[in-house]
């Protein structure tokens, strides 16, 4: 019997698809290792997206060193240790900003990793440089729209001593890809290495700035984003969580500047923690609720937001922004003074972080809320 060729399945169709390694992170003050935590973007963004019951499948890699239980299993190798990295503070007045090192890496993650399937959604959030070329252009092919964080792109690192910095998007290799980036996301420090007003003509720019809130950029103009007030207690994947609270918002039918409040909600909950937060179900219950009653304003004043990326202010963003700030003072998590002599080993570590809250040790860095990198060569 002769068999008849037939033309290959189609992809299944999944949500979202997150693409960045899991980390190792140590926090060092004054020379002095205060904590070792889960760190690396997909961890941060894990968090709001589980939380929010939005799917998404995750690809990162650590190695047989990896010391953390996750939602969403990593890819091992055989070969490489767990990308890990050392952000060094310092109590001198004159020194308000961390020196990053990256002291290990782990493998980058090659297309091949990618799920065979297509997806609503992608975000390449690498931290450790994990994210190469050939991997960001297979997301630009398998995903209806992709979100970048700037850093996954233009961070380098310094063979000797590993210490970060940034270059120039044109000379990142990965310029070229840029008219097929839906979401760009870049921090303030990172904004002068990328021409926003060149980006702006191909995607939406969204730059981030701390205690300031974020500003917006798109083709036809730009809008400014408030912020939420924050008790600021290690600034470490604020960044990401801003990035997984807007991404939800937009999955979830808001217009472009109600989801960068969504973004700002989160990164002002994160810097309230010491490395990975957990956030209270009751308090995500309730944004969940304010997600739907403006999406469902937003639905009557016919801004078609489920079909169309809507970047102006629409009537009803301040009392979007009031609700979410009334959330966040309803069901605060509550954060108990630093402590000097925490202990220095994992299991030690592990064994003394509240399950229920993980920001029971208070760090006492002041005004920190993006690290200073400097730049290869001149600044562009």
């Amino acid at each position: 019997m002769v068999r008849k060729n037939q033309a290959p399945a189609a992809p299944t169709r999944r949500r979202g698809l997150v693409v960045g390694n899991y980390c190792h992170d140590v926090i060092i003050r004054d020379d002095v290792v205060v904590a070792e935590t889960l760190g690396g973007a997909s961890s941060f963004i894990s968090a709001v997206l589980d939380g929010l019951e939005i799917p998404a499948d995750y690809v990162s890699k650590v190695g047989r060193d990896f010391l953390y239980a996750v939602n969403h299993p990593p890819i091992t190798s055989s070969t490489s240790p767990t990308t890990r990295f050392h952000a060094h503070f310092s109590s001198e007045p004159r020194r308000e900003d961390r020196a990053l090192k990256r002291v290990s890496s782990c493998d980058p993650i090659s297309p091949s990793d990618l799920p065979n399937a297509r997806f609503d959604f992608g975000m390449a959030v690498g931290v450790g440089g994990e994210i190469i070329p050939q991997t960001l252009e297979k997301m630009l092919d398998v995903c209806d729209v992709v979100f970048v964080d700037l850093q996954a792109l233009i961070r380098v690192f310094d063979p000797d001593g590993g210490n970060v910095q940034l270059v120039g998007l044109k000379e990142s290799g990965f310029f070229h890809l840029l008219p097929r980036i839906g979401f760009l996301k870049a921090s303030s420090d990172e904004a002068p290495f990328l021409d926003v007003e060149e980006a702006r003509k191909w995607c939406c720019v969204v730059v981030t700035n701390g205690k300031e809130g974020c500003r917006l950029y798109w083709k036809d103009g730009e809008v400014d984003v408030a912020p939420f007030l924050a008790d600021q207690v290690d600034p470490t994947g604020a960044g990401d969580s801003f990035l997984g609270g807007f991404v939800a918002g937009l999955v979830h039918g808001l217009a472009v500047p109600d989801a960068a409040l969504l973004g700002n909600f989160f990164g002002s909950l994160t810097v309230g923690h010491i490395g990975l937060p957990k956030f209270d179900s009751r308090l995500l219950q309730r944004i969940k609720d304010e997600v739907q009653r403006r999406k469902v304003q937003c639905i009557g004043l016919h801004e078609r937001c489920n079909e169309d990326f809507k970047f102006t202010k629409s009537l009803g963003h301040e009392q979007f922004l009031a609700s979410l700030g009334a959330s966040k003072l309803t069901f605060p998590c509550p954060i108990q003074e630093y402590r000097w002599d925490l202990p220095s080993s994992p299991d030690e570590l592990e064994q003394g972080i509240d399950p229920q809250c993980p920001s029971h040790q208070k760090y006492l860095l002041d005004s920190v809320y993006e690290e200073q990198i400097n730049s290869v060569g001149t600044k562009p």
